[in-house]
């Protein structure tokens, strides 16, 4: 006889081992009046800032635009006259486009390294005077005069030791650019170098003062106001008037001009001479014995300033 075995037991289904996902429900107030919370207001307006103020920022933009449109440019004909044409005459555009240089980094070296005086001035677009605009007007002019009108007066040209480049052949094209001779006008070497050195000087000198530097002489000081004899200005206490004094200098070099050369020459001197002088006597009163020793070590960097 045989016994019934027993069925074994079922067993109990385990639950998934998998994290169960419910949908965000957004949590309701108890009191269903309540409004939302408004938004933070946002900042006001600087009225500098609106055409017309002194940080204008559409002034400040167009006048960027036209420095870098007339940069473009001018370097564009500058090349062209000089290796196309191969006329004296690239001197007028590479002048335009030293000047629309120059007056770009006056504004981006405020603007990245003193941003509380970067206005609109701080181009120098239109705060020099009449007499700024009537020197380089006039630098223009006796250009254009000397290299067309008095074309045999121009400076000698000298030749350097390796042989010229030979002759077009008859078959080349017109349009084709003269072969590039070896002559070589020393006056236009030393003008670059002086524009180069002249301009990195200013530059420099604008960073590293930062916030000290002013475009204006200052006749009361700020609570801010450091004395800077670092980097620089360890050597020259003025950079910013010995990179000025010599970029002009070395424009009308470049230019090959006679009389603005002399002219430029005086004007800067003196100017820079009555406004060292005066923008000195703030400064020992403002840092008294301080700037007098450290006047002792230091120079200009213009002759007899």
């Amino acid at each position: 006889m045989t016994t019934p075995t027993s069925e074994p037991a079922p067993t109990t289904p385990t639950a998934p081992l998998t994290t169960q996902y419910r949908a965000y429900q957004p949590s309701h107030s108890s009191s269903h009046s309540s409004t939302p919370s408004p938004r933070p207001a946002s900042p006001p307006l600087d009225p500098s800032n609106l055409p017309n103020g002194e940080k204008s920022l559409s002034g400040i933009s167009l006048r960027a635009f036209i420095l870098g449109t007339t940069l473009g440019l001018t370097t564009t004909l500058t090349l062209h006259l000089l290796v196309i044409t191969q006329t004296p005459l690239w001197r007028l555009p590479f002048f335009l486009g030293s000047l629309s240089l120059f007056h770009f980094l006056e504004y981006y070296t405020t603007a990245a390294h003193n941003p509380r005086f970067a206005t609109v001035s701080a181009f120098l677009l239109s705060s020099n005077g009449w007499a700024y605009n009537v020197a380089h007007g006039s630098a223009l002019l006796e250009c254009l005069i000397t290299y067309t009108v008095f074309p045999h007066t121009t400076p000698r040209t000298y030749y350097l030791p390796w042989p010229a480049a030979a002759p077009a052949a008859a078959s080349t094209p017109r349009w084709a650019p003269a072969p590039l001779t070896t002559e070589i006008n020393p006056a236009i070497l030393l003008g670059l170098v002086l524009m180069i050195v002249g301009q990195t000087t200013r530059s420099v000198a604008m960073a590293q003062a930062g916030s000290n530097f002013n475009h204006t002489v200052q006749v009361s000081r700020r609570d801010d106001h450091r004395l800077v004899t670092t980097g620089i200005y360890r050597v020259l206490r003025h950079p910013s008037y010995f990179g000025f004094f010599w970029w002009g200098i070395g424009t009308q070099l470049v230019l090959g001009n006679v009389a603005c050369l002399v002219g430029y020459a005086l004007v800067l001197w003196r100017f820079f001479r009555l406004r060292v002088r005066r923008e000195e006597n703030y400064l020992c009163a403002f840092f008294g014995d301080q700037y007098r020793e450290y006047r002792k070590r230091s120079w200009v960097g213009i002759p007899f300033v």
